[in-house]
């Protein structure tokens, strides 16, 4: 049986490269160590507020640096409290050894290694001015590819963590259990919900570490106890779910973790008559978070949210799933109402809805 599960792992791994250059993709691994070979003071990092997909990322590419690179120093720092859901899987995993990013002077490093985002993204930690030197991540660029010595952007792939897996096959590093649920979860996370997409590498990923995987460190992180905030949060978004035609807007007034709106999203996607779910919240930081997802085969929710966010704030991400967010000036009713209109109006007109008449996705009574 052991030898079984050993051939299907180096199926799987074979199958992980394959799959990369099938993406026109060369293997990238070992340019990242090559690109590293001679600096001492290393940072590790990703986007404000972490999810699975960033965590698992940085804790994997930190063990990848670790032991192929001995001479190396590397710090893992992040930035924005983890928060919601995500809190279960920082309390299973080591994120002890990740440090608060106002701790650490990006500029000091040797080397900046940036995951799950791009330095023009609005939720990047890195300060205007700083470029990494390796980024990796599986969302679209806004504009021009960003220069650095590796970037490493597909955005074919559904999670980060599934390229991050790749250069463990490529260079051969044995994954651990723990290592292997941390991973398995963090790519179903981000391809949750009914706008999940996996592309060739992420199934080879999925296949790969449920055979890694510890099976109930992986069962604690996908059945993880949620806070009374998320009822609350489902109740409100299917209150002020509102249907116009094959769309659904929501509204979930004051959220305590910025993840609340996409949460939503994924779930009322699922109703049968829609196609897009639009969700909007207010975050502690006082911007308009909005979450899309869409199960349309005719046009992207990443070009609509860039629509949706012109001149008033920033947004972009997937063809299924998308995300935005808007500063708010003053943060009164008044303004947040203002918005709301604006965008509901915006995002109807895009979608070609005309005269469609409001109702309620759960009927008052």
């Amino acid at each position: 049986m052991i030898e079984f599960v050993e051939s299907c792992v180096q199926t799987a791994a074979g199958g992980a490269n394959q799959a990369a250059k099938r993406h026109r993709h060369r293997p990238r691994a070992r340019h990242l160590l090559h690109l590293l070979a001679d600096k001492k003071q290393i940072l590790v990092t990703t986007h404000r507020y972490p999810d699975p997909d960033a965590l698992a990322s940085v804790l994997a590419m930190r063990i990848l640096l670790v032991t192929k690179l001995k001479e190396a120093s590397v710090t893992v720092a992040t930035l924005g409290s983890i928060g919601g859901i995500n809190t279960t899987f920082a309390q299973l995993s080591d994120v002890e050894c990740i440090k608060k990013f106002e701790e650490i002077d990006p500029a000091s490093f040797d080397a900046i290694i940036l995951l799950d985002t791009q330095p023009r993204f609005t939720n990047s930690p890195l300060p205007e001015g700083i470029m990494p030197t390796v980024l990796v991540d599986h969302h679209r660029s806004l504009g021009r590819r960003p220069k650095c010595g590796l970037t490493d952007i597909r955005a074919d792939v559904g999670a980060t963590s599934s390229i991050i897996f790749s250069y463990f096959m490529e260079l051969d590093i044995p994954i651990s259990r723990e290592l292997g649920a941390m991973l398995l979860y963090a790519i179903e996370s981000d391809l949750a919900g009914a706008a999940g997409t996996p592309g060739e590498l992420d199934n080879i990923a999925l296949s790969s570490l449920t055979l890694l995987a510890d099976s109930r460190l992986l069962y604690r992180l996908r059945y993880a106890n949620m806070s009374q905030s998320y009822y609350i949060a489902y109740a409100t978004g299917l209150n002020n779910a509102v249907c116009y035609d094959k769309a659904i807007v929501s509204y979930l007034e004051k959220i305590d973790t910025p993840e609340k709106p996409a949460v939503i999203a994924d779930f009322l996607l699922r109703y049968d008559q829609s196609l897009w779910a639009l969700v909007l919240g207010i975050s502690p930081e006082k911007n308009l978070v909005l979450s899309l997802r869409t199960s349309s085969p005719r046009l992207s929710a990443a070009d609509i949210m860039r629509r949706l966010m012109r001149n008033i704030g920033n947004g972009g991400g997937h063809r299924t799933k998308a995300g935005g967010s808007v500063a708010l000036e003053r943060g009164d009713d008044d303004e947040i109402h203002r918005l709301r209109e604006k965008i509901k109006r915006r995002f109807l007109r895009i979608l070609g809805i005309k005269n469609a008449r409001p109702q309620k996705l759960v009927p008052k009574g």
